[in-house]
């Protein structure tokens, strides 16, 4: 599967959390409190982490693909970063970045509490 990925910083993480999931209908697959949540749907990860100085800016856009092996990075003419990684080097991310999630992970998510 893949999936578009875009990441954007936000100045309150809890609105923003109950606005996306409102918007998406489904709550985050991955929270770290105060810090980061992230979303997957069948066509989209939509991640936000709390970052009021730079609130409303795309951090990175890109694909989670179950076909990537890794993680890779680069920057486009415009200066934005466009990630391409799998749904296991994600998961692995956001532990190593930011925690450990805490919101119960559903059937399909590989982040388990």
């Amino acid at each position: 599967m893949k999936r578009f990925h875009i990441a954007l910083a936000v100045a309150d993480l809890d609105a923003s959390i109950a606005d996306y999931s409102k918007r998406l209908g489904q709550p985050p697959q991955a929270l770290v409190l105060g810090t980061y949540a992230m979303w997957r749907t069948d066509q989209l990860n939509l991640s936000v982490r709390h970052d009021p100085a730079h609130a409303g800016q795309v951090l990175q856009v890109g694909f989670e693909d179950d076909d990537a092996t890794g993680f890779s990075s680069d920057t486009d003419v415009n200066g934005i970063e466009w990630q391409r990684f799998s749904t296991l080097e994600q998961d692995l991310q956001i532990i190593s970045r930011f925690g450990v999630p805490v919101h119960p992970a559903v059937e399909r998510d590989l982040i388990r509490n």
